[in-house]
């Protein structure tokens, strides 16, 4: 059996700071730094189509971040997507903590166990209260809701048809749209 050393936000920073990290595509979860998979042009396709489509829903009502730092207790991962609060000047000094985010995104066309499992028990430890995985190969898109404890009482799994987000159940989110070329 081997232990890892596990690593603190605050460490992270400092390895960042001192340029340890230089052109390194890492995160850090679950107090582990992880080297990030690179980006096939379908998730780079659908992550920039969905992120001007979720613009454009959400203007005015939500702050739209790509593949940017979130910081939660023993994690600092980059979902492809975050729908965080506004202003854009709070985030200048830190990055969004999990009271700030309405909900996360991640697309997946290689990283699916990844996103439904570490990163997926991650967000449900930090109290995320929605959590979506846009599974490419599939085409459909995995929701979760209600945070407990490593996971989430709430599974949807939508190939069709359109997602109300808990935070703006207003908004409807057209599944197509994300799995169409624009």
């Amino acid at each position: 059996m081997k232990t890892l050393l596990k690593w603190t936000v605050a460490e992270y920073h400092h390895l960042i700071n001192t340029g340890i990290l230089v052109d390194r595509q890492t995160e850090l979860l679950h107090g582990e730094i992880v080297e990030m998979s690179p980006e096939s042009p379908i998730h780079t396709q659908i992550t920039e189509t969905t992120v001007e489509y979720l613009r454009f829903l959400l203007k005015g009502l939500a702050y739209i971040r790509e593949a940017h730092p979130i910081t939660l207790s023993n994690s600092e991962p980059q979902p492809d997507i975050a729908i965080v609060r506004p202003p854009r000047n709070n985030y200048r000094q830190r990055h969004p903590y999990p009271e700030d985010i309405f909900w996360l995104i991640e697309v997946a066309n290689t990283t699916l166990a990844y996103d439904l499992g570490e990163k997926k028990q991650a967000y449900a430890q930090a109290g995320i209260l929605e959590y979506w995985v846009v599974d490419v190969e599939n085409q459909q898109i995995y929701v979760f809701r209600h945070p407990k404890s490593d996971n989430y009482e709430s599974e949807f799994i939508f190939r069709q048809g359109k997602i109300n987000p808990l935070a703006f159940p207003d908004i409807s989110v057209s599944v197509n749209h994300f799995f169409t070329e624009n």
